[in-house]
Parts: C-alpha cells; structure tokens; sequence
C-alpha cells in the first residue's frame, strides 16, 4: 500500500514508456497479484495510450480502452490478460509526446490570457437575429470545398500564427 501503489503504477507506466515489454508485465503481474484495482490499472493504461503513444498509433486508445472495458465485463481474474495485452501493445507501439505537450501548451494558453471571442464565421446562429449580426456569415464548410481545405481560420484573431502541435498538427492523420 501507501508509496508501493504509486511506486508500482510509475514502474509500469515508465517501462511502458521506454519500450520494454518484458518490465511492463512484470510490473503488471506485480501489481495485479497483489490485489491491485484492476479498474485503476486500465485507466491509467487509457491515460498512457494518449500520454506516451499518442499520435504515434491511432489503434493505441481503443486497445486500452477495450481492456478497461474487459475489466468491467468480466473483472479479475479473467480481465488479466486483457489487461497484459494492452499494455504490452502500448510497450511495442512507437512513441509521441506530441499530443501531450501540445495540448499542455494550449491548456496554458487559456490558463494565461483572456478568453478571446469565437470568431464570427465560427458561432452558430440559430436564429435569424443572430444571423443578422453575422454570426456563421463566411463559414466554408469544407466538405463542399474543391480541396477540402478552404481558406479559414478557427483560433480566435489573437491567436492566429500560434501552435500547439507545431509540424505533427499537419501530418498526423489517422490511416483509413
């Protein structure tokens, strides 16, 4: 208990993060056999998958939140394996930072400065007052642009030229 349940749950996630497989069973069995809440092992297991796999595998969320669903299926000791296997996958998948630190980054940019207006061409207008005023007036909807990608912008105008995920915000995209 006390400092071993914290001290366990970093030695997971760090061998996670570093890659081996072998540490992230042992690390899991440990906690696991000694009566461990499977339920918090698979929520921190859904946080890894965002926090260290990240944009790197776009298939690392649902397999961790495929076990933390096992667990509340099937529970222990059944949901053992289910468990293993997401973490394991999270040990083998490549690894990206980038969706943690940018949002990190966009988490300070609120936290520091004011809230800025949402654009006009952004709001909703649900009645024709608001409308009148133009909200949503210019809005390209970009399905219906030859390119996909009409020539807009979505943060607030003191905001514009501000990154969160710098290069990998163009990049990444999920494979179909």
């Amino acid at each position: 208990g006390g400092d071993e349940h914290f001290n366990a749950i970093s030695a997971l996630h760090k061998s996670i993060r570093g890659s081996d497989p072998e540490a992230t069973l042992y690390w899991l069995a440990r906690m696991l056999e000694a009566g461990e809440s499977p339920e918090y092992v698979g929520r921190r297991l859904v946080r890894v998958a965002s926090e260290d796999v990240g944009l790197a595998d776009f298939n690392a969320l649902p397999q961790a939140l495929a076990a933390l669903q096992a667990v509340k299926a099937i529970g222990m000791p059944e949901c053992n394996l289910a468990l293993a296997q997401a973490a394991v996958y999270l040990a083998l998948a490549p690894k990206s930072v980038t969706l943690y630190e940018g949002y990190n980054k966009a988490a300070k940019t609120v936290q520091t400065h004011v809230s800025y207006p949402v654009p006009l061409h952004l709001r909703n207008a649900p009645s024709k007052l608001l409308s009148s005023l133009g909200w949503g007036a210019g809005y390209q909807y970009n399905p219906h642009c030859p390119d996909g990608a009409p020539d807009q912008t979505y943060l607030p105008k003191e905001l514009l030229g501000t990154t969160f995920l710098g290069a990998a915000s163009r990049d990444a995209s999920p494979s179909v």
